[in-house]
């Protein structure tokens, strides 16, 4: 009876431990790909800045500045918690190769496509420039990548199947 409870309570463990996993995947992938976005702006690689998730709330000219770019980029990565547990949701028992790759495109379409209405500094799909959409798509790849192949690894090394 006492192994019974014992392996509950380690069960339950696992499941917080990987949800724990989950949320911090999410935060850190959230961080670093918007940052290496803020990057490949500052390079002139895309001119979308993780600044435009400010746009449609944040009112005044400190949205333009380094404090936007910090506060944008720390809204990405809570945002991302959730992108992380929605992968996790329907995905974790996939390859994270492939699965990220699709899950990374989907969101770059989910943001470019569908949502664009809501940012208002990020220009319509199909009047983006080459450079602006190549280092948007692989930027969202490899976000989807890093989320996804995460996630699916540790799943896998936990032994829950």
């Amino acid at each position: 009876m006492e192994n019974n409870n014992c392996k509950e309570n380690k069960g339950l463990a696992g499941d917080s431990g990987f949800a724990k996993l989950v949320l911090l995947t999410g935060f850190w992938g959230g961080l670093f790909w918007s940052f290496i976005g803020q990057v490949g702006y500052y390079f002139h690689f895309t001119k979308i800045t993780p600044r435009e998730i400010l746009g449609p709330w944040a009112l005044g000219s400190w949205k333009n500045g380094w404090i936007g770019t910090l506060i944008a980029i720390l809204l990405i990565g809570i945002v991302s918690i959730g992108v992380a547990f929605i992968y996790s949701a329907l995905f974790k028992k996939r390859d994270g190769l492939v699965s990220g790759i699709l899950y990374g495109s989907g969101l770059f379409l989910l943001v470019f496509m569908l949502l664009n209405p809501m940012f208002p500094g990020i220009l319509p799909f199909g009047v983006l420039d080459k450079n602006t959409l190549a280092t948007s798509i692989c930027l969202f790849i490899l976000y989807g990548v890093f989320i996804g192949y995460s996630i699916s690894w540790d799943y896998r090394n936990r032994g829950e199947s």
